[in-house]
């Protein structure tokens, strides 16, 4: 079954499918562009990888319970002289010393992100383009995943490359602007280097097909159009998401009363 909605699924963010999505959604764009890549161009895979421990939260720091708690001595018998009982208690208290003790250990998670960075071959493969589809993380403020990508996205933006970036997400903050966004769910930005930091940005929607964008080459040579929403079906079809999702379990975000309606009428009515 192809997914019901004509643009992104929403339901992959939702329920967990994104890293899966992610990685397959890089590999894809990969294959497009090579396919059209002049011969003096290559296009490679690149990722970027930090460790966060996990909190109480469970978002970004999450400390595990104990599995050793704290070993109880047996009080003494009662009865016996004074001497007896403080030469006891003086016991008890040494032995308390050397007792196990609870601790909680700090759980790293390891968090790895594709991109894409298009090379000319001559002069000293020169990097020409990079291509980023976001991770939840790159939009969570002041995480490790925000933090190294919102530092190389300003060195692009400032014009050491071109730069596309593609956000299907609909969760977290949106990326920095000096322009306000565009009231969509997502969006597909696409700078050029000589132009930086002015950008090109589409809309994109789960109600209407993604639209097509440019990769910018070098000059002279012409841009390569990106068809992304053939690319997103691919993936959701070899990887059978749908028998992973549930259409009818609400969306966080929600989907408007319009939309959960719109949505209701694409899926197959039970017998």
């Amino acid at each position: 079954m192809r997914s019901p909605f004509p643009g992104m699924d929403p339901y992959l963010e939702a329920l967990g499918l994104w890293e899966d999505f992610h990685h397959d959604l890089i590999t894809e764009i990969k294959g497009a562009i090579s396919a059209v890549l002049p011969e003096w161009y290559v296009v490679r895979a690149g990722e970027r990888s930090y460790i966060v421990l996990s909190a109480p939260n469970g978002e970004h720091q999450f400390l595990t319970q104990p599995d050793v708690g704290v070993a109880r001595l047996a009080g003494a018998h009662a009865g016996g002289s004074p001497g007896a009982a403080a030469a006891t208690a003086m016991l008890e208290t040494a032995q308390s010393e050397w007792a196990p003790i609870a601790m909680r250990a700090l759980v790293e998670t390891e968090y790895r992100e594709g991109f894409l960075e298009i090379r000319e071959l001559r002069p000293q493969r020169k990097l020409v383009t990079c291509v980023e589809a976001l991770s939840p993380s790159n939009k969570r403020v002041g995480t490790p995943g925000w933090l190294q990508y919102t530092r190389k996205r300003q060195a692009y933006l400032e014009g050491a490359a071109n730069f596309v970036e593609i956000d299907l997400l609909r969760a977290g903050r949106r990326m920095p602007m000096e322009d306000e966004w565009p009231d969509s769910p997502y969006y597909l930005l696409v700078s050029r280097k000589q132009e930086a930091p002015r950008c090109t940005v589409w809309r994109a929607h789960y109600l209407r097909p993604l639209p097509p964008i440019f990769v910018p080459l070098a000059p002279p040579d012409a841009d390569i159009t990106l068809a992304l929403q053939p690319l997103v079906e691919a993936v959701y079809a070899r990887s059978r998401y749908d028998r992973d999702i549930d259409f009818r379990r609400p969306l966080d975000p929600p989907l408007s009363p319009a939309e959960t309606t719109w949505l209701h009428e694409q899926l197959p009515q039970p017998p």
